[in-house]
C-alpha cells in the first residue's frame, strides 16, 4: 500500500450511530471498526468508556504523513463532490461546506488520538479478508464505506470472503452502504447474499435513519448460525 495511493477522509460518531443503527446497549459491547480511517469514531467511543479497536492499512503511516496526505486529497475531495452535488442528500449536513467542515473536525480528533491509540492497540494496521484477531473477539463488527461501495475494486467472491472473515471475529457484521460509487445498488449484493445463506449464515437487511449519497438507506447485517 502506497500513501499516495490512500484518500483518507473521517466519519463522525454521530454518523457512525445513524449508519450502523448503534444503540446505547451496542456500546457496551467489544466493537470492532474495519476500514475507519481517520475517523473519530474510535476516540469518541473511548473517551466515553467504550471498548473499540479500528483495522485500516493506513494505520501503517505515522501521524504526520496521514496528516499530510489529508491536505492533498482535501481539495481533490471537494472539488469532485461540487461537480456530483444532486448525488447527495444535503437535509442534514447543509452544503459542501458544512460537510468538509465536519469531515475535518473528525479527522482532526482522530489525529490527536492517533498516537495515543496506536500505543494502546486501537489502532491497528491490516485489512481484510485476513484480520489479526481471534475467533469471535468481538461482538459487533461494523465495515464502513468499503465493501459494496467499491465493487468496481473488488470481486464479488473478495466481497464474500471478507464477510467471512468479519464474521469469524465477531458475533455481528453491520455493514453501510450497499450502493457502489456511481449511486446504484451493488451488483454484488443478492449474490454475496445468496452464497452466505447456503453456509448457513444469517443476513438481512435494516433500514437506516442515515442517508448521504442518494439511495444508502440500508445496512446489511450478518451473523453466524
Amino acid at each position: 500500500m502506497k500513501l499516495e495511493n490512500v484518500v483518507p477522509w473521517g466519519r463522525t460518531l454521530k454518523e457512525y450511530e445513524l449508519m450502523f443503527k448503534i444503540l446505547e446497549e451496542d456500546k457496551e459491547k467489544r466493537i470492532l471498526g474495519c476500514g475507519d480511517g481517520p475517523a473519530s469514531f474510535n476516540a469518541e467511543l473511548t473517551q466515553s468508556g467504550c471498548y473499540v479497536v479500528s483495522i485500516d492499512p493506513i494505520y501503517q503511516f505515522s501521524k504526520q504523513q496521514i496528516s499530510r496526505r489529508i491536505d492533498e486529497v482535501r481539495p481533490i475531495i471537494m472539488q469532485q463532490l461540487t461537480k456530483n452535488l444532486d448525488g447527495y442528500v444535503w437535509d442534514v449536513l447543509g452544503s459542501p461546506q458544512a460537510l468538509e467542515n465536519t469531515r475535518m473536525m473528525a479527522m482532526n480528533h482522530f489525529l490527536a488520538d492517533y498516537e495515543d491509540g496506536k500505543n494502546s492497540q486501537r489502532y491497528v494496521s491490516g485489512s481484510l479478508p485476513h484480520l489479526p484477531f481471534d475467533d469471535k473477539e468481538f461482538d459487533l463488527a461494523l465495515c464502513s464505506h468499503f465493501l459494496f461501495l467499491y465493487d468496481e475494486h473488488l470481486s464479488e467472491l473478495e466481497h464474500i470472503q471478507a464477510i467471512i472473515e468479519l464474521v469469524r471475529v465477531s458475533q455481528e457484521v453491520r455493514i453501510y452502504p450497499l450502493i457502489s460509487l456511481n449511486g446504484k445498488p451493488s451488483s454484488y449484493l443478492s449474490g454475496v447474499v445468496r452464497h452466505l445463506e447456503s453456509l448457513g449464515i444469517s443476513v438481512s437487511l435494516k433500514s437506516v435513519e442515515y442517508e448521504f449519497q442518494k439511495g444508502a438507506t440500508q445496512m446489511l447485517v450478518v451473523k453466524a448460525a
